[in-house]
Parts: structure tokens; C-alpha cells; sequence
């Protein structure tokens, strides 16, 4: 096994689903570390700290969801959450939970390999420029943002955002007043050369708007959401 592989624990209670999926994730390249429930996938978070996350919703022990949470306690990992439900409710908790994204069961095995090298690269890619390469800090009203050193500050207090969120902002931040699609952002941010569900850009900008301040992103209804304000 390449110990220099890209390790993914993936935390699945159906025997067939999580044997199948290792087997492929392996032969993509992966480093594969499998647990049956909620509880042993925190053991084996804890221990072998992974680079990426998969989780079942459904586990027994503690569900995909608190497991989720347990990790953003003390990780900024990729987590992705597999669900056999396509509720909206299902998933909107789940990335509430701090996931970056979802794939509904069942899947291909092509766009769960897909989806998870794409959240690597927005873990692992440089932030995006923004402007002509400013390295000046940018403000809008009381939000500072530091592209270079990848730092967010508001009314003088820190800001903690995930890598997805940190790009997101940037992406905003990039075009002040201007209006960006759900598919623009799922495709600059997500890396999603495809069509993705919009419900997972609504979630993040959500979490962002809590984090940076509600007024600072504006919703346009029927065409997506845009950044508040000129850069100072």
C-alpha cells in the first residue's frame, strides 16, 4: 500500500456498500481506512487523522451527522456525507454540520472518486487572486479579508472559516456587486465541471452570512447571490 496515497476514511455500516466502495476507491489510487459505526469512525479519525472524510448519515452508535460535527471540532478536512435520502432536510443538516458536500446513494463510482478529488483541491489549491493580485488586506465595512495569508477578520475579532467558506468569500470578494450564479460559484468554488445541487451553494453562503454578517451577502432572487459593498 502507498502510504503517500491520499488516505480517506470512509464510515459506512452496510458491509457490501463500504467493501465495494474501498475496493474502488482503491484501485483510483486512495489509501482506504473503513469503520462500521459512528463511534469506531471518531476512534479511527482520532488515531490515523485521514485526509478526507466519507460518512453515512445513517450509522448506528452516533450518526453521520454528530460524526461530522465531532471532526469539525478540531479538523478542516474534506467531509462528504453519503445518504440513500434525498431530503432536502437530510441534506441541508448535514452540510449545517460542517460538510462540504453530499452524494446520494446509490452513486457511481466515478462521481463519488470525482467528487472527492475536487473537494481536495479546494483544500489544497492556493486561494483564488483576487483583483490584480492585491496583497493589501480588502474591506468591506467591517470585514477585513487577507488573501495572502488566508485570514478573515471582523470589527477586529477573527474569523474561522472552512476552506470552502475562505473561498467562497474570495469569489465574492473577487467580483464586489456583482451578481454570481449558483452554477458560477459551483464551478469555481466546488470545481464542479458539472451540473451540482444548488442546495449546497444556499448552505454555505448561509454559513458564511453568519460567520461575516448577513448584510454583506445579498440574494437576487432567481439568479444567485452577490457581495455587498466596494473594496477599500
Amino acid at each position: 500500500m502507498d502510504e503517500t496515497a491520499t488516505h480517506v476514511l470512509f464510515v459506512e455500516d452496510d458491509d457490501v456498500i463500504r467493501e465495494a466502495t474501498q475496493l474502488s476507491l482503491e484501485r483510483d489510487g486512495f489509501r482506504v481506512s473503513v469503520a462500521a459505526d459512528g463511534r469506531a469512525g471518531l476512534e479511527a479519525f482520532r488515531s490515523l487523522r485521514p485526509d478526507v472524510a466519507l460518512l453515512d448519515v445513517m450509522l448506528p452508535g452516533m450518526n453521520g451527522v454528530s460524526l461530522c460535527r465531532r471532526i469539525r471540532e478540531d479538523s478542516l478536512i474534506p467531509v462528504i456525507m453519503l445518504s440513500a435520502r434525498d431530503d432536502p432536510v437530510d441534506v441541508v443538516v448535514g452540510l449545517e454540520a460542517g460538510a462540504d458536500d453530499y452524494v446520494t446513494k446509490p452513486f457511481d463510482s466515478a462521481v463519488l472518486t470525482a467528487r472527492i478529488r475536487a473537494a481536495l483541491r479546494r483544500t489544497e489549491a492556493a486561494p483564488p487572486p483576487v483583483g490584480d493580485e492585491k496583497t493589501e488586506p480588502l474591506r468591506f465595512g467591517e470585514l477585513e479579508i487577507d488573501p495572502d495569508g488566508v485570514r478573515v477578520v471582523r470589527g477586529g475579532e477573527p474569523v474561522a472559516l472552512t476552506p470552502t467558506e475562505m473561498r467562497l468569500l474570495l469569489r465574492f470578494a473577487e467580483s464586489p456587486g456583482t451578481v454570481l450564479s449558483r452554477d458560477i460559484l459551483l464551478e469555481s468554488v466546488w470545481n464542479y465541471q458539472w451540473g451540482g445541487d444548488s442546495r449546497v451553494v444556499d448552505v454555505h453562503v448561509q454559513r458564511l452570512r453568519n460567520k461575516i454578517g448577513t448584510d454583506l451577502i445579498a440574494t437576487v432572487r432567481g439568479f444567485g447571490y452577490k457581495l455587498i459593498g466596494e473594496v477599500r
